[in-house]
């Protein structure tokens, strides 16, 4: 029992008395990780450290860890570097691409966050349904509206040319690697946008308005409030925006199709697609959650902080 005393009398508040409440509503989303995300972990665990039939070239899992077998994955690890290292300039490539897509999302979806949170009035709900709106068209279609864009007679090329006045005929289909960073940046940007416009719209206005107060200029709240109070959610809007990247092939497979632009996603894709090589598929994934485990402990550190710091 706590107690407050307010006006000269002493009242009892009692506290929660049902404990197992909050257990019993996480019970759900527990069931549902161990169920949809440690199984499929295990069996993709399984057949990259399982066996390969030698006659049909099918995927054997192998259920017991002490018989694994780790020949398929230290064989992804011998080829990334080194003079059989055939798989290290794709991921070097998927690196490079989802940081500087990263960037770029950041750079665009932040002011567009920020002034639809924090400046936008009574236009919020209508800018806010134009930021959900490519979500009502599959990502499919947006690629193929890129393809139609970026062909030899498509529109980009008929802009360039200004009518005739210039001969311009750039082929951006065929292995460019600045067209794969747009077409990441237009297809993950939306992902980014939103978190950051829950984030910011969330923010408290009377910490925002004492910095005011203390002769802070509006470049001086943001700088030194707005943008340490949103760290947590910037990490997380660019960790909800990278790690699907990391595993994405489409985009490369529509807007390049070529060897030159191939991601760590081509190189799962692939091994997936060829006979024996299932394990190798598994170990490319393995490889991209080991990269993705270490950004979200950062990010789960970095909120922790701010639980602490706040309470």
């Amino acid at each position: 029992m706590a107690s407050i005393q307010g006006r000269g009398i002493l009242t009892a508040v009692p506290r929660t008395r049902n404990s197992r409440l909050w257990p019993l509503l996480a019970l759900p989303g527990t069931v549902w990780l161990a169920v949809f995300f440690l199984a499929p972990l295990y069996v993709v665990l399984a057949i990259v450290f399982g066996q390969v039939d030698p006659i049909f070239r099918t995927p054997i899992p192998v259920w017991n860890p002490l018989e694994w077998d780790p020949s398929q994955f230290s064989y992804v690890l011998t080829h990334i570097v080194g003079p059989d290292g055939v798989y290290g300039p794709a991921l070097v490539r998927t690196a490079l691409y989802v940081l500087l897509a990263s960037v770029l999302c950041l750079l665009i979806a932040f002011p567009v966050a920020y002034f639809t949170a924090r400046l936008s009035g009574r236009w919020a709900g209508a800018l806010l349904a134009a930021l959900i709106a490519p979500f009502w068209i599959s990502y499919m279609m947006r690629m193929l509206a890129w393809v139609n864009l970026l062909q030899d007679d498509g529109m980009v090329n008929r802009l360039l040319r200004l009518g005739g006045l210039f001969d311009v005929n750039v082929h951006w289909l065929t292995g460019q690697p600045v067209v794969v960073v747009l077409g990441l940046v237009y297809g993950y940007v939306p992902y980014m946008i939103l978190p950051l416009y829950a984030g910011l719209d969330r923010l408290p206005q009377a910490t925002l308005e004492a910095a005011r107060d203390l002769g802070a200029n509006r470049f001086g709240s943001f700088w030194r409030v707005t943008l340490p109070m949103c760290r947590p959610t910037i990490v997380a809007a660019v960790l909800l925006t990278c790690l699907p990247m990391l595993g994405d092939y489409f985009t490369s497979d529509m807007l390049s199709a070529s060897p030159k632009t191939a991601m760590v996603g081509n190189l799962i894709n692939d091994s997936v697609q060829s006979p024996g090589q299932t394990g190798q598929a598994g170990a490319f994934v393995m490889l991209v959650l080991i990269v993705t485990v270490v950004p979200m402990f950062y990010y789960v550190r970095v909120t922790s902080r701010g639980d602490e710091v706040s309470t």
